[in-house]
């Protein structure tokens, strides 16, 4: 991107907060405490992506849960990863000063993320940044997850800015994989995958560990 991003499209869990080993610990702690299951850490963190049913189908096949039992397992992790992460709940360093600039030059920006709204509201409400935000594309709101595109391309649409001048913040391959599908530039927030997890995708702007360093100081310059 050469030239100054018209919007901002951020991923939450892992990208604005570093909180995906809260969710990777009570995934697994479902899935061998109360599933009967064998999972390590790693096994358990590479399906952290996409919508909760489709974690639950990934690991335990399609027919394993009605769409009841699969909403109660989803609520019940997500019980879990709320309590033990909330004491521990912050932006990423940089990310308040980011987003307060944006709001004051008047550069929209919205979320869009595969978390339900149980969850982006935990995470909006407990850290009062709501306001910042013009658009908010949940799980509800999607058919079909990242690496789909529609997630970002829906943030964009309820923005009004075409998709190539829309940046988008993301943590994990699959979600800048969706960016690139949406014709979207990316930065990564490497908290949950290392730089060359993301060799073969090439719209990526930038890699940081957090939103400190000088590329976000010149970003809306």
């Amino acid at each position: 991107m050469t030239k100054r991003p018209r919007a901002l499209i951020f991923d939450m869990n892992g990208t604005m907060i570093n909180d995906m080993d809260y969710h990777t610990k009570a995934w697994q702690r479902i899935f061998n405490e109360e599933l009967g299951g064998n999972f390590s850490w790693d096994e358990v963190k590479v399906q952290m992506y996409g919508k909760n049913d489709e974690v639950l189908e990934r690991v335990f096949g399609a027919q394993r849960f009605t769409e009841e039992e699969k909403k109660a397992l989803s609520f019940a992790k997500e019980q879990r990863y709320q309590q033990e992460y909330l004491p521990q709940l912050a932006l990423l360093p940089g990310l308040a000063n980011l987003l307060e600039e944006a709001y004051q030059q008047q550069v929209p920006m919205a979320i869009a993320s595969a978390a339900i709204p149980f969850n982006i509201d935990f995470v909006l409400d407990n850290l009062n940044i709501r306001h910042y935000f013009k658009a908010i594309v949940s799980a509800d709101d999607v058919l079909l997850s990242k690496p789909h595109p529609e997630t970002f391309l829906k943030a964009a649409q309820v923005l009004q800015v075409d998709p190539i001048d829309c940046l988008v913040f993301e943590d994990v391959p699959k979600g800048a994989e969706a960016a690139l599908n949406a014709g979207m530039p990316a930065v990564v927030l490497t908290t949950t995958h290392q730089r060359e997890e993301f060799a073969h995708l090439d719209h990526i702007l930038h890699f940081s560990a957090d939103f400190t360093d000088n590329f976000f100081a010149d970003l809306l310059k």
